[in-house]
């Protein structure tokens, strides 16, 4: 075999092995760093990341169960594409914006007139780009709340679960029972956050033209201020959350160095901060940055090890 294929092949399967640092994270460098960022903050962190080109994956805390917030929107939007596409409804149906299902938080749907008729497809735009609850609400109302849990059960993820409307009502199941109370609007895990997106980056959700568009409406988020922020270079599909002592952002960072998706939690904070530079939004950029430049250094050192083991040995 050509002895430049052959070296291409031991890189490849030597950064396909990286994964196995995932066995090996505690008192690893990119562990070590981790741990220094969170240290300094005061609250609670939740993370799990995942570059989907390598295979490596970090955690810290990552199967812990945490509140969603608004990122639970990402569940809602593929139970909404998996009921178009199974003819359960149409982007087209109408949505009817009244007085009583107006509410407080995030959007602008509050702002606009009464008897305001919207197609399904604009309550999840609302819904995901501005995060807005009128039009979160207008869509749940739709689908119902358990139906998003089934559609969660059968892609495997046990711990994604939304417990009812923004701000009350239409309980599902599971946001009736007394130990998910304290969840609030839903909740889940780190891993499972990126355990969705990769299925979404690699088109299992739905159909592959289904997260295509999924992944592009995240793309148009706006207001993010958490992971990878001041990178606008650089696309990244994000939805996130917040609540006063809490802050979350899910999504993939499609960096050069490897499409990075991570999902991270910060809840307990002591202080209520709604500025851009909250610290939990500062520290989760700050920890986005550290995963690709640690993990960028990894695949580097690979491959000059494996470049170094092919180099033909002299005889005499």
């Amino acid at each position: 075999m050509n002895p430049n294929v052959l070296k291409r092949v031991a890189i490849v399967l030597l950064l396909a092995s990286s994964s196995a640092y995932a066995q090996r994270d505690k008192g690893s460098i990119l562990d070590k760093r981790v741990r220094g960022e969170i240290a300094q903050f005061k609250g609670r962190v939740s993370l799990f990341a995942k570059n989907l080109d390598t295979g490596a994956v970090y955690t810290f805390g990552g199967d812990d169960q945490v509140p969603t917030a608004s990122t639970i929107k990402l569940a809602v939007m593929v139970e909404v594409f998996g009921r178009v596409a199974e003819g359960k409804a149409k982007w087209t149906d109408e949505l009817e914006l009244t007085k009583e299902k107006k509410v407080g938080g995030a959007g602008i749907l509050p702002e606009f007139t009464d008897g305001l008729r919207l197609t399904l497809r604009d309550g999840v735009t609302l819904m995901m780009v501005l995060s807005d609850n009128t039009a979160t609400n207008l869509v749940i109302d739709v689908l119902t709340a358990d139906a998003v849990n089934a559609r969660m059960e059968s892609l495997g993820l046990k711990e994604t679960r939304l417990m009812r409307r923004v701000f009350g009502g239409g309980e599902s199941v599971d946001g009736r029972k007394e130990e998910n109370k304290r969840f609030g609007l839903g909740r889940t895990s780190a891993r499972e956050m990126v355990t969705l997106m990769e299925k979404l980056e690699r088109g299992e959700i739905v159909s592959p033209a289904a997260s295509k568009e999924m992944l592009e409406i995240m793309k148009r988020e706006q207001g993010t201020n958490g992971i990878w922020r001041g990178h606008g270079r650089v696309p990244k599909a994000t939805k996130s959350g917040a609540l006063d002592a809490l802050r979350s952002n899910v999504g993939i960072i499609y960096h050069p160095r490897g499409r990075i998706a991570m999902a991270v939690t910060c809840s307990e904070m002591q202080d209520v901060n709604w500025t851009v530079d909250n610290p939990a939004l500062l520290l989760m950029s700050r920890l986005s940055e550290i995963l690709i430049e640690v993990w960028q250094s990894e695949v580097r050192s690979q491959k000059k090890d494996a470049q170094r083991r092919l180099l033909p040995v002299a005889t005499v």
